[in-house]
């Protein structure tokens, strides 16, 4: 007895982390620092220890120091969250700073960095997480889940098909856009955000 509590306690969890990520959308979600971001991250540290060196040297203002200081201090919070890079930029002088590269490493790491995964992925992993917890844990809540969890993912795949379809549907017939957006309008207030959500 108590150990079938216990496995509904564990799929009640599940379900609730389950329906919290899916919820929650993937702007809460990111993929890990690639070597480039870890690389800006540094070279934005190193940066900003040159210009704070720079703004003593050259006796700035001592509001730009101050600036400069508190710049190079913000930028450490930076490499703690991505990490250190397994390769080092060279950047020890500003010259070395100042290069074409650096500057296409900087483009390159601000476009990885607004990358998200997508909705479906995140959502099938989710649920295939679910059905193999579920198989492990066995029994007959454990058969319900696995059943629970795969239904899920056949109506979240049905649901990605029939917007995809939809978004097709409305691309190939450019005249027919309003008389489907009319025929919508009867879509509960959840419903519309849900597929707005997914479409976005």
């Amino acid at each position: 007895m108590k150990k079938t509590k216990n496995n509904s306690r564990h799929l009640a969890t599940l379900a609730l982390i389950a329906c919290v990520l899916i919820c929650a959308g993937c702007e809460s979600v990111r993929f890990a620092p690639s070597e480039q971001q870890k690389q800006n991250a540094w070279l934005h540290n190193r940066t900003t220890l040159v210009a704070a060196e720079t703004a003593k040297d050259e006796s700035a203002s001592e509001k730009l120091q101050a600036l400069t200081e508190l710049s190079e201090l913000q930028s450490r919070a930076f490499v703690s969250d991505t990490g250190l890079p397994n390769e080092f930029p060279n950047a020890e002088t500003a010259e070395d700073i100042l290069t074409q590269s650096n500057y296409q490493l900087a483009r390159t790491a601000l476009a990885e960095s607004s990358q998200r995964p997508d909705a479906w992925q995140l959502a099938d992993s989710v649920l295939e997480l679910g059905i193999g917890i579920s198989a492990l844990l066995g029994g007959v809540y454990g058969t319900k889940a696995v059943k629970f969890f795969s239904d899920a993912r056949a109506k979240s795949t049905a649901l990605k098909e029939i917007i995809q379809g939809n978004e097709l549907f409305k691309q190939q017939n450019e005249s027919s856009v309003a008389a489907f957006k009319d025929a919508q309008q009867n879509q509960s207030a959840e419903t519309k955000a849900l597929v707005a959500e997914i479409k976005a």
